[in-house]
């Protein structure tokens, strides 16, 4: 899938944006707070039908405005023109569009424009709780396997549903749990199947990815933990209905399951230098991109925001020479200083085009 031109209107800080794009590599370039970060939400917001910063719609809009507009003229890798439009008003639904027709269900979009994006969030990874682990594998598996997103969503609503009985002042009916923890059992035993097959085949792509750009100095693994190891989920649930109803929530179930990411044999989060634990994040998200490269029909779009920061000249040379190759499609990145892409682009032989990022202006850098 290649961008070849995006239109945006009132978007957080870009007033009025127009940019047509190279089909392989794009530089923002400026200042930090300028808008570079927004530029890339903007195009996440297209594949996702949400910002990966901000869930709360109405505030991306720009201050004091009541509006804003998002549109992306793409070309998929058969050559086929799609138009996709955004359009969001204060206190009004949204709207999304492919071709001029509205989507009636958003989670019909998720998967039709494959993208993967690195950004600093992404530490939370390795420092925050379990579920920034569990999105890495609802993300990469959303965007292609539609009975995955699915069973997610029945999952997710039946989790809510049981929690709302175990907070219940009253003692609720007990068939009232008995099927809410079916649908949980039920979909739950498809994300952990899919979840297993996924990582089996991800951790020796992630490990090629880390000895690239490491150069073989380093050794690092993932490690899928999930209550659904232990049994048939359904009876997990049942045995564990008194004491949730004592907490006050679901404490078992694929809403728990965990990815352990290691250096060596040791957490990351425990031994990793910022370089390293940086290299991880990069590897992982690069994994993604492939795994997302070889189940769909269109390459990925890849964004790559502020990596160089706390990565040495060398592993940031190894990452521009692997983005920048046959094995990537078009590459979005973000960076405040000129020189390091001035240095480095040359030499891998792609088209590319730089912007210079500036109090929500952005304009095209002339060579």
């Amino acid at each position: 899938m290649t961008l070849k031109h995006i239109s945006i209107l009132n978007y957080k800080n870009l007033r009025e944006i127009e940019l047509d794009l190279s089909p392989k590599i794009n530089c923002f370039l400026g200042a930090n707070g300028m808008g570079k970060t927004n530029l890339l939400d903007a195009i996440f917001y297209l594949s996702f039908c949400k910002s990966a910063t901000n869930p709360v719609d109405s505030q991306n809009i720009m201050h004091e405005q009541d509006f804003f507009v998002l549109q992306g003229y793409y070309e998929t890798d058969d050559g086929t023109p799609e138009e996709i439009y955004c359009g969001l008003k204060q206190r009004q639904k949204k709207h999304f569009k492919r071709n001029k027709k509205e989507y009636t269900r958003l989670a019909d979009h998720i998967g039709f424009i494959p993208l993967v994006m690195v950004s600093p969030s992404d530490s939370e990874l390795i420092s925050g709780g379990s579920e920034e682990r569990r999105r890495l594998m609802d993300v990469t598996l959303s965007q292609y396997d539609k009975e995955y997103l699915h069973a997610l969503l029945r999952y997710n609503r039946a989790l809510q549903q049981r929690n709302m009985l175990l907070k219940a002042d009253t003692e609720p009916e007990h068939e009232l749990f008995d099927i809410w923890e079916d649908a949980m059992a039920t979909n739950g035993e498809i994300l952990f199947k899919k979840r297993t097959d996924f990582i089996q085949n991800f951790i020796p792509t992630f490990q090629s990815f880390y000895a690239f750009i490491s150069q073989g100095k380093e050794q690092v693994g993932l490690r899928y933990k999930s209550h659904a190891q232990q049994g048939k989920l359904s009876d997990i649930l049942r045995e564990n209905r008194l004491r949730d109803r004592i907490i006050g929530f679901s404490t078992k179930g694929t809403h728990k399951d965990e990815l352990e990411m290691q250096l060596g044999e040791y957490p990351i989060k425990r031994e990793g230098s910022q370089g390293q634990s940086k290299t991880y994040l990069i590897a992982l998200k690069l994994a993604q991109f492939d795994f997302l490269k070889k189940a769909g029909k269109n390459i990925p779009l890849l964004l790559l925001d502020d990596i160089f920061d706390k990565l040495d000249a060398l592993r940031v040379e190894q990452i521009i020479r692997l983005a920048g190759s046959d094995r990537f499609g078009q590459i979005f990145l973000t960076d405040t200083h000129r020189e390091h892409l001035e240095e480095i682009l040359p030499k891998i032989n792609q088209p590319f085009c730089s912007f210079h990022v500036q109090n929500g202006a952005i304009t095209p850098i002339h060579s």
